[in-house]
């Protein structure tokens, strides 16, 4: 049985040879051998249409631009991570006057704003593509000022979804699912102050509210 990739655990099928489960951390995963290699996956997130401009897509992440907008200052510093070609959350919170830079292994690489200290890091669509979640949930906590705030969004599955019809899982760059108690053990795991989750927004924050 593989590994878990967030806690190193050792796993159990969970669907067919196509994802296993943890059963510490209940990551559900996709083995190494499924997993798409790199020029594979920039042809999948190429083909995506996105534009910042549409008023549904900045509907999407409305759950994270609000939050930012009502708990964050201008003059913070945020990072968009994972932003992808053309991000609506960059789009709307300039245009409210933050600062807020992009970031993308893919379309836009800036190695320098892995090394900033942020007040905020939003990263909306993206874990779910995490090949190394512990690796990459190292990089948030050592990217967070002592007091920041990690919003995220991400399809979670839970135990009303029958998994051989979710659609969810039908992306194969959709690599790591997550579930309420994987995230419970991220808060602990990674130790942040606070944890709030309400359909797919998830908000971690080491400010203690």
């Amino acid at each position: 049985m593989p590994n878990c990739p967030l806690c190193n655990s050792t796993s159990k099928v969970f669907y067919k040879d196509e994802f296993y489960l943890c059963p510490c951390c209940y990551g559900i995963f996709r083995p190494k051998e499924k997993l798409l290699d790199n020029e594979k996956e920039k042809q999948r997130y190429e083909s995506h249409t996105n534009d910042s401009d549409d008023i549904g897509y900045q509907n999407f992440v409305l759950p994270i631009t609000s939050s930012v907008l009502k708990e964050n200052k201008k003059e913070d510093f945020g990072l968009d991570f994972g932003c992808g070609k053309d991000s609506p959350i960059v789009k709307v919170l300039r245009q409210n006057e933050y600062k807020i830079f992009e970031y993308d292994p893919y379309f836009f690489v800036d190695k320098k704003l892995l090394e900033q200290k942020y007040d905020y890091i939003a990263c909306c669509e993206v874990i779910e593509h995490f090949y190394n979640p512990k690796k990459e949930f190292e990089l948030f906590k050592k990217l967070l000022k002592d007091d920041g705030t990690l919003y995220l969004m991400t399809g979670i599955y839970r135990e009303n979804i029958d998994f051989s019809k979710w659609w969810y899982k039908n992306d194969l760059t959709h690599v790591f699912i997550f579930q309420e108690k994987t995230f419970e053990w991220i808060k602990k795991e990674f130790d942040f102050e606070n944890m709030y989750i309400e359909k797919n927004f998830i908000r971690f924050s080491n400010r203690k509210d």
